[in-house]
């Protein structure tokens, strides 16, 4: 064996979401704060995203997470989302990977019955508090970046579908959340090929007709994912996350719901001090509620709370081979979808 690279992985899944967290192989990116190094990779080199990510040594249904010495002074460690289109601000999911991985390792030394870890992340910091017994990081809670209603009832003309009515929202990163009652479709797993397929083509009509950009956090503009918004048949809140370039997020998504309560904040439909459940497309749930009100850059915004569970399932390390081929990767749109024009 002759590798010239080795990059060394815990892999971990937030209710069912995959988190493979970098413990060894890359040292730096350059950029002094988790913004600039972010906007290193989507803006300058995305070498690294591309090796981890894509085929062989990566596949669709998971994401990779760098971690660095943080450069804000409250915080344990930083860390970056790397999936199939660009490096992306924030992820509840991944965070909850993050801590369990940090705290189950022994990286960050443990405490029982709960331990304090605070993140870095492009979108700001993320303070989480997890519940701890008996060695087992038994439950991770994150209190998510401040989040805000950014566009109510924006209508897009959809190739193939016509006019389409979604509320852009922001929580830690912008999403397009739908009604699928307006596609007369339930969010369950027989009908996730046709949620992509419509998440996909409203995610391209939306970036390509609305103006979405933070007003605070440069380089955070456009949405990054769609988010179908229902209920089970229990009355209990369900969502799917369609991600580029093609696939639905298995967990409840925490910056999905964050932007969800941002925008039932806005409506009046959920207050502060309300605890709710919400589900997966193979519902497996988060519980989530808003904690307190605060603007953003004179908006009002709220200060959103998720958690959920985390569990490690396994460690890999991949290398190449200087004669390899395919030294970042591949796509092929069997497994990966065919929305390649979302691709950075």
């Amino acid at each position: 064996m002759r590798w010239k690279k080795t990059i060394t992985m815990i892999e971990a899944h937030a209710e069912g979401e995959v988190g493979r967290i970098v413990t060894g192989g890359v040292i730096d990116l350059p950029g002094k704060t988790m913004l600039d190094k972010m906007n290193y990779i989507n803006q300058v080199d995305d070498s690294l995203r591309r090796f981890l990510v894509f085929e062989p040594r990566g596949y669709a249904q998971m994401s990779t997470n760098l971690m660095f010495a943080p450069s804000h002074p409250d915080a344990d460690v930083g860390f970056i989302i790397l999936q199939g289109d660009k490096a992306h601000a924030m992820s509840g999911s991944n965070s909850i990977c993050l801590v369990t991985v940090l705290l189950e390792t022994g990286m960050i030394e443990m405490h029982e019955p709960e331990t304090i870890v605070t993140l870095e992340t492009p979108a700001g910091l993320v303070r989480t508090r997890a519940v701890c017994k008996e060695g087992k990081c038994v439950r991770v809670e994150l209190d998510m970046t401040p989040s805000y209603a950014d566009q109510l009832d924006a209508v897009v003309e959809v190739e193939g579908l016509g006019k389409v009515s979604v509320d852009i929202s922001f929580g830690g990163i912008f999403y397009a959340l739908i009604d699928p009652a307006q596609f007369d479709l339930k969010i369950s797993p027989e009908n996730a090929r046709q949620l992509v397929d419509i998440g996909t083509r409203v995610h391209r009509a939306v970036n390509d007709q609305l103006d979405i950009r933070h007003p605070q956090l440069d380089g955070i503009e456009g949405i990054s994912y769609t988010m179908f918004v229902g209920f089970d048949d229990d009355g209990v809140m369900k969502g799917a996350t369609i991600l580029p370039p093609g696939r639905i997020d298995r967990s409840p998504c925490g910056t999905g719901n964050a932007a969800r309560l941002a925008v039932m904040s806005a409506r009046g439909q959920s207050e502060v001090g309300q605890v709710l459940a919400v589900r997966s497309i193979i519902d497996s749930e988060f519980q989530v509620k808003i904690v307190g009100e605060q603007a953003i850059a004179g908006r009002p915004g709220i200060l959103p709370r998720v958690s959920g569970r985390g569990w490690i399932h396994g460690i890999h390390q991949i290398g190449i081979d200087p004669s390899d081929p395919y030294p970042l990767g591949y796509m092929v749109s069997d497994c990966w979808g065919d929305a390649f024009d979302l691709l950075s």
